[in-house]
C-alpha cells in the first residue's frame, strides 16, 4: 500500500459568474489535466443574497456533465426539455448535457440568507459527447451514509464506498464523489484506485493531509500566506490535489474535519473548451457556437 502524496494545493479564488455571482473557483479555464476528468470546480457557498440571486440564466452546455452538491438553500432550475424543479439542502443534481442542452439555475438562499453548495463539472470522453441529455436529480434522504466505528461519516453520492454505492449511475468517468466528516483527533485511511485523479476540498473543521514530505495542515481560518509563498497551510476553501498512490489518509484537528473526496479515471483525450462547451476539436466547438447561433444547437 502507498499514500498518496499532495502534488498541489489550491486556494479557491473569488471570481464573478452567470448574472453576477459570487462565488470561489478551485480549478477551471486552464491546464486541467491534472483533474482529468473534471474540469472545473466552484464553490458557490455565499451568505448574501445580493451576491447570488442573479443567478445562472438561460445557456448551453455540450459534451459535459455538472454536478450540484447543495448544502443550504435552494437552487431552482429549468431546462429546454421541459424540465423543472429544485434542488435543496442535502441534495445532488446530475446533469449529463451531451449533444447539447440549454438551461438555467437560479438559487434561492434559506431563510437565513445562505447559499452554500458545490458545482463540479466533468469531461465526456468523445464516444459520448453527442449522447442524449439526461438528468439524475437524487433528494438527501436517498443518498446513503456510512459511519464507520470511530464516529468518520461519508455520504456516497456516487461510487461504491465501504460496502454501499451511491444512486448516481451510468456515469463515463466512473467517478467517486464522497462527503466526509472525520471526528475530532481520529486518524483515517481512505482507499483510491492507483489509476485514478484525485482531490479532497475542506469545507470546515481542520486537519492534516499526510505527505511525503510531513503533513499538510488545513486549519479553518486563513492564516495570511501569499499566493507566491508555498503554501503549507490553507483555510477551509482550498483544494488538496493529491499524486499517485492507493490511499490517502487524513489526520482531524480539534474540531474534526469535513471534507469532499472525489476521483476519476482520466480520459486522456484532447480538449477544446470555450465556456459552457467542451469538446476534442476546435472544429467542433465552432460547429457548437455556429449552431447556437442558427438555432440548431438542440436535436
Amino acid at each position: 500500500m502507498s499514500i498518496r502524496p499532495v502534488k498541489k494545493l489550491i486556494k479557491s479564488k473569488p471570481t464573478l459568474e452567470g448574472a453576477g455571482v459570487h462565488l470561489r473557483r478551485a480549478f477551471g479555464f486552464g491546464n486541467t489535466s491534472d483533474f482529468d476528468p473534471f474540469l472545473l470546480f466552484d464553490d458557490f457557498r455565499n451568505d448574501v443574497p445580493d451576491d447570488y440571486l442573479a443567478g445562472f440564466p438561460w445557456h448551453p452546455h455540450r459534451g459535459i456533465e455538472t454536478i450540484t452538491y447543495v448544502l443550504a438553500g435552494t437552487v431552482e432550475h429549468g431546462d429546454s426539455m421541459g424540465n423543472r424543479g429544485a434542488i435543496a439542502a442535502g441534495d445532488v443534481q446530475w446533469m449529463t448535457a451531451g449533444r447539447g442542452i440549454i438551461h438555467q439555475e437560479m438559487p434561492k438562499g434559506d431563510q437565513s440568507g445562505r447559499m452554500h453548495g458545490f458545482q463540479l463539472w466533468a469531461n465526456l470522453p468523445s464516444s459520448l459527447k453527442m449522447t442524449a441529455p439526461r438528468y439524475q436529480e437524487v433528494k438527501a434522504a436517498e443518498i446513503p451514509l456510512v459511519t464507520d466505528d470511530d464516529g468518520t461519516g461519508v455520504r456516497i453520492v456516487c461510487g461504491s464506498f465501504w460496502g454501499k454505492q451511491g444512486p448516481v449511475d451510468g456515469i463515463a468517468a466512473d467517478p467517486m464523489y464522497l462527503d466526509v466528516s472525520v471526528p475530532p483527533g481520529k486518524r483515517k485511511v481512505f482507499p483510491i484506485e492507483t489509476t485514478r485523479h484525485a482531490f479532497a476540498y475542506v469545507f470546515a473543521g481542520d486537519g492534516k493531509f499526510s505527505n511525503a514530505s510531513g503533513p499538510l495542515a488545513v486549519p479553518t481560518e486563513g492564516v495570511g500566506w501569499a499566493d507566491t509563498a508555498p503554501p503549507a497551510e490553507a483555510d477551509n476553501r482550498s483544494l488538496v490535489l493529491f499524486d499517485q498512490g492507493d490511499e490517502l489518509t487524513v489526520q482531524a484537528g480539534e474540531e474534526g474535519i469535513r471534507f469532499l473526496l472525489v476521483s476519476g479515471k482520466p480520459i486522456e483525450e484532447p480538449v477544446a473548451w470555450y465556456g459552457p462547451i467542451v469538446m476534442n476539436t476546435q472544429s467542433q466547438l465552432r460547429e457548437a457556437f455556429d449552431q447556437l447561433e442558427q438555432g440548431t444547437f438542440l436535436k
